[in-house]
């Protein structure tokens, strides 16, 4: 842990501690310290530039939700050549909509969903960042489905033309962090399972998965076996038959007292085109942001975690239509 404060005892440590230290302990003011004046956030709902917005994003969400809690399931890391690490933290939320704010009057709703965030961190800050939130179960929690919440947020940002635009590699910017992972024989192993889903190789699945697997999809949906798989991957790619996939960053990690385990962050790029998990086909240009994170056992992965932002593609789906 060269250049971080000594009392961190490794790159998870470190990712945990300063979660609950800001989120938690109300110590929104680190964030000057905890995050790089200029790092970019990137998620599937948009770009934010530097701490400051950071901070004042941080500030409203607590406003709304007081009394959430992070509660860090793993963090997945490797050196990064720069300098660091790059971590994929894995988080549950849980949460009261207690107040009112970005997401309407307050209804005492009580959420629970996941959040997966890559952070390449060094020099004790985190200086570049892609974060994925559950958005589809905060909604249908909410009492709301994804389309109809999109739809709503285009209305409330000021219509097509004003509204907040869902992030894209075109408006990217270049955080400084410039890897992709690890060559641990499990992160080539889950892109390669993933690379095969992805080009329509389904036979793949009861081959590497542990019949027993538990799946942890989007939506805050769990679902067992090889027949739940099936259906959640072949749903999302047929929607988008003919977009790029592209694997961005794997880590493969075995420690003590944890399951061998891998994490990938990676992208679905192209037309919606497809019958599939997102309704009629528009010919809208969709970007998706994914990470997912496996565990794996002696007959295959035998836990799976899949994080992507239904509402932010339903956005640029109704931003195509009308």
């Amino acid at each position: 842990m060269g250049g971080f404060d000594p009392k961190w005892k490794d790159p998870a440590d470190f990712i945990i501690g300063i979660t609950k230290e800001i989120w938690e302990d109300r110590n929104i003011g680190s964030l000057t310290s905890r995050y790089h004046p200029t790092i970019p956030v990137r998620s599937p709902a948009s770009l934010v530039h530097g701490n400051a917005g950071v901070i004042a994003a941080t500030m409203a969400t607590l406003a709304e939700f007081p009394d959430r809690v992070l509660l860090g399931e793993d963090v997945i890391w490797c050196p990064a050549a720069e300098g660091g690490f790059l971590s994929s933290h894995r988080l549950m939320c849980t949460a009261t909509h207690s107040a009112d704010g970005a997401y309407g009057e307050a209804t005492g709703k009580k959420l629970r969903y996941r959040i997966m965030a890559d952070c390449a961190a060094r020099d004790d800050h985190i200086y570049d960042e892609w974060l994925v939130r559950d958005q589809g179960a905060i909604v249908r929690q909410m009492g709301w489905d994804p389309k109809s919440y999109a739809a709503g947020m285009i209305a409330k940002e000021g219509g097509p033309e004003r509204c907040v635009k869902p992030f894209t590699p075109a408006i990217d910017v270049d955080g400084g962090y410039h890897g992709t992972g690890n060559d641990h024989a499990l992160g080539r192993e889950y892109a390669d399972i993933l690379t095969r889903i992805m080009a329509a190789d389904l036979a793949v699945i009861p081959k590497v998965y542990d019949r027993a697997l538990q799946l942890e999809m989007p939506g805050g949906l769990t679902g067992y076996s090889h027949g739940d798989a099936d259906h959640f991957w072949l749903n999302l790619r047929a929607a988008f038959p003919g977009a790029t996939f592209a694997i961005h960053h794997r880590i493969g990690r075995e420690d003590p007292m944890m399951p061998p385990r891998a994490a990938l962050r990676w992208s679905l790029t192209g037309k919606h085109t497809g019958w599939g998990g997102f309704g009629v086909p528009t010919g809208a240009e969709v970007h998706i942001m994914g990470i997912s994170q496996a565990e794996f056992g002696p007959w295959g992965i035998r836990r799976e975690w899949v994080l992507i932002d239904e509402t932010a593609i339903w956005k640029q789906i109704l931003l195509h239509t009308g």
